[in-house]
């Protein structure tokens, strides 16, 4: 980690690449973008043009924020073109790790398996001790009740710890996820 990030408080999103989503996961992407720049935080996160991650890059640009986009080559045409940083990954997998490195918090908005995939390999890293960042799901209108039920699952199951389990936080309003990030 150079000494500019080791300086700095970063936060990763996890969002939707996709457009056909209701407009309320939006809303709630660009308000907790405000809260985390009002909060001096940067933002790290895929970079592109598409679904939230624009909607989140475009807040980001409007509240004068530093934002650090994390793209695989093979996706350059989708570019956010006003990041602060762009850094450049050759796989998935070594995107998802860049996207990590060095931030406080992993903070997954509703959005697709490409969301859940980025938030559950979070997730097990920590369990590992491998990340120590907090970790959210902006639960906006429930989106992240099945996956609390699954996961309560794996606990009555015993195919996972309560301190495990207890990793991982859903805050329901940008209100408390603000209040979990002071």
């Amino acid at each position: 980690m150079d000494s500019e990030m080791a300086n700095e408080r970063r936060i990763v999103f996890f969002c939707s690449a996709s457009k056909e989503i209701d407009p309320i996961y939006n809303q709630a992407a660009r308000e907790a973008i405000r809260a985390a720049c009002s909060l001096g935080y940067t933002i790290v996160s895929g970079g592109t043009v598409k679904g939230t991650m624009g909607e989140l890059a475009d807040e980001v640009v409007r509240c004068g924020g530093r934002h650090v986009g994390v793209i695989p080559r093979f996706m350059a045409g989708f570019l956010y073109p006003d990041l602060s940083e762009t850094v450049w990954t050759e796989t998935m997998d070594e995107r998802k790790v860049k996207m990590r490195e060095g931030t406080q918090a992993a903070i997954a908005l509703p959005g697709g398996i490409g969301t859940l995939d980025e938030l559950i390999e979070t997730l097990t890293l920590a369990k590992l001790g491998l990340y120590g960042g907090k970790i959210l799901a902006l639960n906006i209108n429930g989106f992240y009740e099945p996956l609390k039920a699954l996961l309560d699952h794996y606990v009555a199951t015993g195919m996972l710890d309560v301190p495990s389990r207890n990793l991982i936080k859903f805050p329901e309003t940008v209100g408390e996820l603000s209040d979990i990030l002071k």
